[in-house]
């Protein structure tokens, strides 16, 4: 999931620079989510409260990378035995991971981040994720002076090659990652 984060690498400022930039994930405005069928009949949608990372962007080279850390123990369903469950030794094992991590390298089409090329680490085991970008723009942040890029990009993961295997068949193994993300220039 902190590589799903990764989505951050959506970042494109405005204007070509000479050098790459770096961005400070703001995690108050950054909430990677979860999404999975529950007992098909549903759909549960989760978020984690607590992310951190960096971000870089190279503009004139349209490349990047992104480094997203997530607190598993984070996770919020808005249900409070759901979110016992979620990080639980059953699916996220926040005592034994605390972390989720993700990844990536940005890739432009165009002058535009629109996919991020990167890796998940979820209980301990790494795997290719790739993430679209949907969303992306930067603006001069009003109250910090600095630019401040936002992004929303989104993958799915099979959860059993991570693990995951609670409640399989009840609904499918397919989570779909979404990560909404803000990040502000450090230089």
């Amino acid at each position: 999931m902190r590589r799903l984060l990764a989505a951050l690498a959506a970042f494109a400022a405005l204007g070509a620079v000479a050098a790459p930039a770096s961005y400070a994930i703001d995690p108050d405005h950054t909430y990677p989510s979860f999404e999975f069928p529950h007992m098909g009949i549903s759909v549960w949608r989760g978020k984690f409260r607590k992310t951190r990372g960096t971000i870089t962007l190279d503009r004139e080279a349209r490349t990047g990378t992104v480094d997203v850390q997530v607190d598993a123990a984070s996770i919020d369903f808005g249900h409070r035995l759901m979110n016992e469950v979620a990080a639980g030794p059953d699916w996220f094992n926040a005592d034994m991971h605390p972390t989720l991590r993700y990844q990536g390298t940005v890739r432009f089409e165009g002058d535009r981040p629109a996919l991020l090329d990167g890796r998940l680490t979820l209980l301990d085991v790494t795997k290719p994720l790739e993430l679209r970008i949907g969303a992306f723009k930067c603006i001069s942040h009003p109250v910090f002076r600095r630019e401040v890029c936002g992004a929303d990009a989104s993958g799915i993961l099979d959860r059993t090659e991570y693990g995951m295997r609670q409640s399989v068949g009840e609904g499918g193994n397919r989570i779909t990652l979404r990560i909404q993300v803000e990040a502000l220039r450090q230089d």
